[in-house]
């Protein structure tokens, strides 16, 4: 784990890379598409407007496998996020090529992989599969309920499925806040607190959707109780 850590805070020191995260050197796609249907997701959007054209978004947003995404080769510099333009651990994505995806990564060791769903519960049927050079994380955008903004899982269900993660592997685990919504402060803190997550990443709405926000007071107050046991990265914007 000591290594592991190492490694990964060199990621972490550097300056803003992408509008994602500033840790990320590239995005990797071998399974593309989402069925959550958030009304903020910026990937649907572009897979249907300006990437409409490429043969692997024809179908806008349909769930498919890249094939000749599965020989890419990577290095040692690179900290990959795993299918940026969908999500990999959707209940709709055959265990099959899940574990294509992993084995691609298994055979990449020496380089770091970014896995973020909103889905983390299905993580739980693959902690055997899941190579160690993989970071585990899951977007809770707030405590409250979603179901009217997205399809996902309620954030609810993605807290209680990381926090057993944290408890049955020495994955590295992280939590993405983003967009952040309004949320019941302290109840919040106590949910990211109990997933023990090494690091995790607060970002804006960045779309044209009317999302409940919480104030500029509110986030520095979070980004504070945070800094208690955690490693915070805010977003530009943040």
């Amino acid at each position: 784990m000591g290594e592991r850590i190492e490694v990964l805070e060199r990621f972490l020191k550097v300056p803003q890379r992408t509008r994602m995260f500033n840790f990320i050197t590239i995005s990797w796609n071998p399974v593309i598409g989402c069925l959550h249907n958030c009304k903020y997701c910026w990937a649907k959007r572009l897979a249907e407007t300006r990437l409409s054209s490429l043969s692997k978004y024809k179908e806008g947003f349909k769930p498919k496998l890249i094939e000749k995404e599965l020989s890419r080769k990577f290095s040692s510099n690179e900290f990959v996020f795993v299918s940026s333009m969908g999500d990999l651990f959707g209940d709709w994505v055959p265990k099959e090529w899940i574990l294509r995806v992993l084995n691609v990564i298994r055979s990449n060791k020496q380089t770091y992989f970014l896995l973020l769903t909103k889905n983390p519960k299905r993580y739980l049927e693959f902690l055997d599969e899941i190579p160690e050079n993989c970071i585990l994380g899951a977007t809770i955008e707030t405590n409250r309920d979603t179901s009217k903004i997205s399809k996902a899982p309620v954030p609810k269900l993605r807290v209680d499925a990381m926090r057993k993660i944290s408890e049955q592997t020495n994955h590295i685990l992280m939590v993405s806040i983003e967009p952040v919504m309004d949320f019941d402060l302290e109840e919040f803190v106590e949910e990211i607190k109990s997933i023990n997550p090494y690091f995790v990443v607060i970002g804006k709405n960045s779309m044209d959707v009317r999302l409940p926000e919480p104030s500029a007071e509110k986030l520095v107050k979070f980004k504070s109780l945070l800094d208690d046991f955690t490693k915070v990265i805010l977003k530009k914007g943040i």
